[in-house]
């Protein structure tokens, strides 16, 4: 294990060069993961909403499905 050679030299500034020059790539890299990261969390919360949504509607339904049934039982009777 030696000290390095020029082409490792030339390999790390070639690495280094590519990830840090040339018209910002990390920072749009970044933007990108952000930019993923907001969409995933807007779709949980419309999922979540959708299924609560769904349960509101179906209590509702189910309200309904009582006073119908209480109305016919009224009705029986008379």
């Amino acid at each position: 294990m030696g000290s390095f050679s020029i082409w490792h030299w030339l390999i790390v500034l070639a690495v280094v060069l590519l990830l840090f020059g040339g018209g910002g790539k990390i920072p749009k890299l970044m933007k990108d993961m952000g930019t993923g990261i907001n969409a995933f969390k807007k779709g949980l919360k419309e999922e979540k909403g959708a299924a609560e949504a769904k349960d509101a509607e179906t209590a509702r339904l189910e309200r309904s499905d009582v006073a119908a049934s209480a109305e016919r039982k009224e009705t029986v009777k008379s």
